[in-house]
Order: structure tokens, then C-alpha cells, then sequence
């Protein structure tokens, strides 16, 4: 099946895993000092980046979907502090640490339906919602990562 006649849930969970897969890319040939580097004011960084797409998926799925406090997940209060690296963190743990989250997300999702509520900022929000944001969230967090990299690949060659 192609991905354009894919029922509702199918698109919904490869249209994600695209993006999760783009995460995951933007570590692909750097080292650990460039995925470090910082080119923009924020906390941006390469790596910093696929840190804070672990928590989101944490926040989204292990947390609210799966209804674990995110103290009992390790996570830091503020999105911000999501993007903090710490002096252990690597490349290679830092793709880890996201393919592992993605994958319990994965196992999360499946056992829930797509009009299932979650709460959210006092309202509810379904899986099919969260689906959606996590597609925006990391798309957008992507094409940041594809722009921090080519900066790096550039000054490798200036």
C-alpha cells in the first residue's frame, strides 16, 4: 500500500515516523563538537535539537497518553531546559535516547484509539490530535536542523 491510499491511522503514523526519521538525520555525519556547536542565539543546536524532539515525544505519548508523571519520566520542567546538553551527552546517545522514545511512543499509540481524549492545558485533546502536532512540532524542528547543518558543512569547506 502506498502511502497515499493509506487509511487515516496509517497516514497519520508514517506521515510522524517521516519526521522522526528526519530528527534522527540531522546527527547523520557530525561529530560531536559540530552537533554541539551553537549558531543562533537560542539553545538551538543540532544536538539540542533531537534532545528536545525525546522530550516532546515523552510529553506527547509517554506522559499525557500514556498517563506517567513527567517527574517519574526524568523530564525537565520547561521546554527550554529540553534543549540543554549535558557533558555525557553524544551523538550516538543522543540518536538513542530519541530512537528509543520513538519506539515507545510506537508501542503507546497502538494501544490507544485515535478519538481517545487526553487532558491538555484544561481542555482535551484526542491521539489524532497529538498525531498532528507531533508532525508539525517536528517538521518544524527539522527544517532547523537542515539549516544548522548546512552551516556546518559549509564552514567545513571555508
Amino acid at each position: 500500500m502506498t502511502i497515499g491510499q493509506a487509511g487515516e491511522r496509517d497516514l497519520l503514523e508514517e506521515m510522524v515516523d517521516i519526521q522522526r526519521d528526519q530528527i534522527s538525520g540531522i546527527l547523520e555525519g557530525l561529530d560531536d563538537d559540530e552537533a554541539r556547536r551553537k549558531l543562533v542565539p537560542s539553545l538551538t543546536t543540532p544536538m539540542g535539537l533531537v534532545k528536545h524532539a525525546t522530550f516532546v515525544e515523552k510529553v506527547w505519548f509517554h506522559s499525557r497518553v500514556a498517563n506517567v508523571s513527567r517527574k517519574e519520566l526524568g523530564l525537565p520542567d520547561t521546554v527550554d531546559e529540553s534543549f540543554v546538553l549535558d557533558a555525557e551527552d553524544t551523538v550516538e546517545s543522543v540518536r538513542a535516547a530519541h530512537l528509543d522514545a520513538c519506539t515507545r511512543s510506537r508501542e503507546i499509540a497502538a494501544a490507544h484509539e485515535l478519538d481517545e481524549e487526553y487532558p491538555w492545558h484544561g481542555k482535551s485533546v484526542t491521539l489524532r490530535f497529538v498525531y498532528v502536532h507531533m508532525i508539525q512540532e517536528l517538521a518544524r524542528h527539522a527544517g532547523h536542523g537542515d539549516i544548522l547543518v548546512e552551516q556546518i558543512q559549509a564552514a567545513r569547506t571555508a
